[in-house]
């Protein structure tokens, strides 16, 4: 199709998603054709630099023939087998590779096709596994604030950003949200290690206001995306995981967006030295090529689903273990392997977070943080007391101004108000310095137009 048509057949039929779709009655939609490394083009040959790896997603980037091949060659041998009571080698292989990387005993694999479904599937395990263990009250999980953890019912009442969930009330009960841990924004001004115990005892106040024979988990992200990359503080997650331990609770690590290098780990909770129950993950596993996710557990989880030949985990999809999606991930851990891609990432890790400083110098830039390849930038009205834009304020710099002026000027990132509002980056692992810069340089070039505009209104 021409460009002229493309863009009507859009209109006229694709329902993107989380789209105003009304916007674009009068705007063109962008349509990205191809990719290649860090980069994609559109229809009119416009590069873009992916500040974004899609949706916290191409780890490799764009264009791997390596990946292609591999997806080729599994589709000529077997495109589709369930793993509904039968074994297929690919899903037997990455089940293994999966269980060999990740840390402690987590050793089961429960394939999905999404991070949402994980998420779903860690709620669902937690829930079977007390009642078959005799501890059936036990159905409730906690969560922070802002947490984003997927749109199936399940997983929307585990999220913690209430803009994306309550027209859907009523909701899965159950769910349960505490404070996050956004140090910027502490008011009591504590040090990173009393403030990081402060978190977790908020957990603890939740479970014990709810009782602990009723709470089966505690949901977390290394690192929490919703309100801009925010980082825990010192020894919290060790913290909640005494607390979990002390009231038999699961700790669920939500790695959908911190699995596969993306902190320059393989897991993020390796980043930050904890030893979680679950890990759900999805995104980076196959880079996108393919949809792919999973849950990753201890083995403990799978004793009572032993004990005899009737016992099921009465949960599971028709694409989980997909054949040609085992093909695309197991070529994808080759791949970070021999390119040492989490070895990249930790060692530009200091360099992108010095050129993202830079950014502090601007009036509007009142924090940068994150780790890896995840960073936001927190905008702010005035730096000095930390006050928030208001959600009209919110609109015009973000979406009505620096949105559309980064695209402009050929970068791909997120703006979101959430939380704050905040700019969000993270680019494909295979990036180096020269991107990297690329890319900072482009973000102080636009958001030192942003506060030139609000200081003249």
């Amino acid at each position: 199709m021409n460009q002229a048509l493309l863009q009507e057949k859009a209109r006229d039929h694709l329902w993107m998603h989380f789209t105003r779709m009304g916007y674009y009655k009068n705007h063109e939609i962008p349509v990205i054709t191809h990719g290649e490394g860090c980069y994609v083009y559109d229809t009119h040959g416009k590069k873009y630099i992916d500040g974004l790896a899609g949706l916290f997603t191409s780890q490799l980037g764009h264009g791997r023939a390596d990946i292609a091949r591999a997806v080729a060659e599994q589709t000529e041998k077997m495109g589709f087998f369930p793993i509904w009571c039968y074994a297929h080698p690919g899903a037997i292989e990455l089940a293994s590779r999966l269980a060999d990387l990740a840390p402690g005993d987590l050793n089961r694999v429960f394939f999905t096709s999404g991070g949402g479904e994980s998420v779903e599937a860690a709620w669902k395990l937690a829930r079977q596994y007390f009642a078959e263990i005799g501890q059936p009250r036990r159905y409730k999980v906690i969560s922070r604030n802002l947490a984003y953890h997927g749109t199936s019912l399940g997983a929307l009442s585990i999220n913690g950003a209430t803009g994306i969930k309550n027209v859907f009330e009523p909701l899965v009960p159950g769910a349960r949200h505490v404070e996050n841990t956004d140090l910027y924004r502490n008011n009591n001004q504590d040090d990173s290690v009393s403030y990081g115990k402060k978190c977790a005892l908020e957990i603890e106040r939740a479970i014990v206001i709810e009782g602990p024979e009723t709470v089966a988990a505690v949901f977390l992200e290394p690192i929490q995306n919703v309100g801009g990359c925010i980082v825990p503080p010192e020894g919290y997650f060790q913290e909640v995981r005494k607390v979990c331990d002390k009231y038999g609770v699961l700790l669920v690590s939500d790695e959908v967006i911190c699995a596969f290098g993306r902190l320059g780990y393989m897991f993020g909770c390796e980043r930050f030295d904890y030893q979680p129950d679950i890990i759900t993950c999805a995104k980076g596993l196959t880079s996108g090529f393919v949809p792919m996710g999973a849950m990753i557990c201890q083995d403990f989880l799978m004793e009572p689903f032993l004990e005899d030949e009737t016992k099921q985990f009465l949960h599971g999809s028709t694409f989980g273990g997909h054949p040609v999606a085992c093909a695309a991930a197991l070529a994808c851990l080759d791949a970070y392997e021999s390119e040492n891609l989490l070895a990249n990432v930790r060692e530009n890790e200091a360099f992108f977070k010095s050129e993202l400083d830079k950014l502090l110098e601007l009036p509007i830039v009142g924090d940068v943080r994150g780790a890896g390849y995840f960073y936001g930038i927190e905008l702010v009205k005035n730096k000095q007391t930390k006050e928030h834009f208001s959600h009209e304020e919110a609109e015009n710099v973000l979406f009505k101004f620096l949105s559309p002026r980064l695209y402009q000027e050929g970068l791909m990132c997120r703006t979101d108000d959430r939380g704050e509002a905040v700019i969000q980056l993270s680019p494909p692992l295979v990036a180096g310095r020269k991107e990297i810069s690329e890319i900072a340089q482009i973000l102080y070039k636009v958001i030192a137009e942003a506060s030139e505009l609000l200081a003249t209104h």
